[in-house]
């Protein structure tokens, strides 16, 4: 499969070109753009969370723990000493990343349930349903934001399942299959979750219509045709 690097670089350029034009439309804002190139950018490492080694799993925990380890610290600071508090800490940061961390890769198999589109499509609606209820984001930022999210994934599952091809011979390797997967009969009881879950967040989902009527709006692609040449470009071919 991809390695972390190719994952990161090739998530990092696909959403970073698809923000440029979604923003030069004049679809997100400023903000909306950079939102766009970071989802699309963590999606593009989401699948590999399921993998115990994986640079993205570490990463994340170590940002957790640190982050569980702080709250605790500020909500006892008042109430507690100072070696209290550093014992504290040091419990929080080690629950979070050595305790709840080894039961998280005991209960995940790498290129599992995680490992899988209804997954990823589940991040991305969840994605979408956060922004737009819990952080009363617009809608249009919010469907962009779980689509970004979304096609990072997608970015990934495409690029191992690419990997899986020696292209020398051009025959599949074993991996092949492993990757951009939809059902594992002997995971199906977890299929039956994840397709469960699925249903009720496109059920809850803010209203399609009213993004995908932005989004075939002809003015906003209009303008993105109108700046997407340098002036000195237009000059010279005038």
């Amino acid at each position: 499969m991809a390695n972390f690097n190719t994952h990161l670089n090739v998530a990092f350029m696909v959403s970073g070109t698809l923000s440029l034009a979604v923003y030069k439309a004049g679809l997100v804002g400023d903000s909306g753009f950079l939102m766009c190139v970071a989802l699309g950018t963590i999606g593009g490492l989401l699948p590999d969370l399921d993998s115990d080694h994986s640079t993205p799993i570490k990463l994340g925990f170590n940002i957790i723990s640190f982050v569980f380890a702080f709250g605790l610290v500020m909500h006892w600071r008042s109430e507690l000493s100072l070696l209290a508090l550093m014992a504290l800490w040091l419990a929080g940061y080690g629950f979070m990343r050595y305790v709840v961390f080894h039961i998280f890769t005991n209960m995940t198999v790498h290129r599992g349930v995680i490992h899988s589109v209804p997954y990823m499509a589940i991040m991305g609606l969840g994605m979408t349903c956060l922004s737009y209820y819990g952080l009363q984001m617009p809608l249009t930022a919010s469907w962009f934001y779980g689509l970004f999210l979304f096609g990072g994934a997608m970015v990934h599952l495409t690029l191992d399942e690419l990997y899986s091809v020696n292209l020398s011979n051009m025959k599949m390797k074993r991996s092949s299959g492993t990757a951009m997967k939809f059902y594992q009969h002997k995971d199906k009881w977890w299929y039956l979750l994840l397709y469960a879950i699925l249903l009720l967040l496109i059920y809850i989902a803010p209203p399609f219509e009213i993004f995908w009527s932005r989004l075939s709006d002809p003015s906003a692609w209009a303008q993105l045709r109108v700046g997407i040449l340098p002036e000195l470009v237009k000059s010279m071919l005038q």
